[in-house]
């Protein structure tokens, strides 16, 4: 059956009916079933709000009328985050105003790392691993994954942005932290590997696989982070992760086909990532855009440029093998020294001013004060998206977020476990 990606323009006044149109343009119903637990596998790509980087609410607002709309049970919807060392979901969730959306319908709001089994990979897909690009020499000993996705049907709502280490980020990443634990950084070497090896586990484990890509906001340059954001008013939707990463590369201005997880995942039959075999339902014309994105790696960021030497460049040997030891909480501590504590307090309003005056950005500002209809919002409100955590206020929160950065930090957690048990 030939891939299919459905493809949108939108606005705030129709974007909820547009969302509503474009699961069922990409034929979500015979993708999910509707008695079978679905997680809506939200994207926290930074703890404060930056366009185009995470779930936006309408994103995850539209997807879950959509599915009440269709007949599917509330209680059987739920949110789903993952944590990092240096990123703080519940924070995120607050400032990029996710939780509101999930509370206002009554889902239930699964954090992953907070009272959650994890299972052995052997034990959730059994001899499958013996195929694995990449983790079974990451992780020697295996790894683990949450026991709650296996047999669960997922929703993958990521944004369309560029990102330093995959060169695009959207779908296939997606599942990169709900399906591995905090050492997941010890992919990074391998990472388009790894996220063929991930889509391999979710092809497994779960019954239904969908993805809902938010290009309201779009983001160029080094992501996730340090983006330059721009309004595209574009939203995708597909049962296939290749393809709709495939559209949405192409439509940031790349060849799909040169970004080496789209390429491997490809050729190893895991979806489609040539375009000219992809079938595009609804706007072809805005499918056909070329951003002419100048990509991740032009102007890379003092912390992106270091990473890259660290794990692909000159300090890979005298440096790469800390990250495995108990002293890799240096490289938690030094991005978020850099991005929240330096970066977004001082550099990052210029790079929003442009987006935050668009409607988008004052439907974002005044979210939980405006009324909707079915369609979506008549009003977006006078006020430009106001952000609160700029300069001295941003500075002050990093701070806290050094503290559970430091206090989390898997390492620090594996020796007080150790420290407890010989107790």
């Amino acid at each position: 059956m030939q891939s299919r990606v459905a493809v949108l323009k939108t606005r705030p006044e129709t974007v909820l009916k547009d969302y509503h149109r474009l699961l069922n343009l990409a034929g979500y119903q015979d993708v999910l079933d509707r008695k079978l637990d679905t997680a809506l596998k939200v994207n926290i790509s930074w703890h404060f709000f930056y366009p185009g980087s995470s779930t936006t609410p309408w994103q995850l607002e539209g997807v879950i009328r959509a599915m009440a709309r269709d007949g599917y049970r509330k209680d059987l919807i739920h949110a789903c985050h993952n944590r990092t060392v240096v990123i703080d979901a519940r924070l995120g969730e607050r400032e990029n105003k996710q939780v509101q959306v999930v509370n206002a319908h009554g889902l239930r709001n699964i954090h992953l790392y907070e009272g959650e089994e994890w299972i052995h990979i052997r034990d959730a897909v059994g001899d499958l691993a013996d195929g694995f690009l990449c983790l079974n020499q990451v992780y020697p000993d295996g790894f683990h994954i949450p026991r709650r996705l296996i047999g669960e049907n997922i929703v993958h709502l990521p944004t369309v942005k560029t990102h330093v280490f995959t060169t695009t980020t959207g779908a296939m990443k997606n599942a990169f932290g709900g399906l591995l634990n905090e050492r997941r950084h010890w992919t990074h070497p391998v990472i388009h590997e790894t996220l063929v090896d991930l889509l391999m586990i979710q092809k497994e484990i779960h019954p239904g696989i969908f993805a809902v890509m938010d290009g309201t906001f779009a983001g160029d340059g080094p992501g996730p982070r340090c983006m330059i954001p721009y309004t595209k008013n574009v939203i995708l939707a597909s049962a296939d992760q290749v393809a709709i990463d495939a559209v949405a590369a192409r439509m940031m201005g790349m060849d799909p086909l040169s970004i080496k997880y789209i390429r491997l995942a490809h050729d190893r039959g895991l979806g489609c990532g040539d375009p000219r075999e992809i079938r595009i339902l609804g706007d072809t014309s805005a499918a056909e855009e070329n951003w002419q994105f100048a990509g991740p790696f032009r102007k890379m960021t003092f912390a992106s440029r270091m990473q890259h030497k660290i794990y692909w460049g000159p300090l890979k040997k005298p440096v790469e093998w800390s990250l495995k030891t108990f002293l890799a909480p240096w490289s938690y501590l030094a991005s978020v020294l850099y991005h929240d504590t330096f970066w977004y307090p001082f550099l990052a309003r210029k790079r929003m001013r442009d987006v935050l005056e668009s409607d988008w950005g004052r439907l974002f500002r005044n979210w939980e004060r405006l009324g909707s209809t079915d369609d979506g919002y008549d009003t977006v409100g006078e006020a430009a998206a106001e952000i609160r955590r700029t300069g001295f206020n941003a500075f002050r929160r990093s701070l806290g977020v050094l503290v559970s950065c430091i206090r989390e930090a898997p390492e620090f957690l594996t020796l007080r476990k150790r420290q407890m048990h010989e107790k």
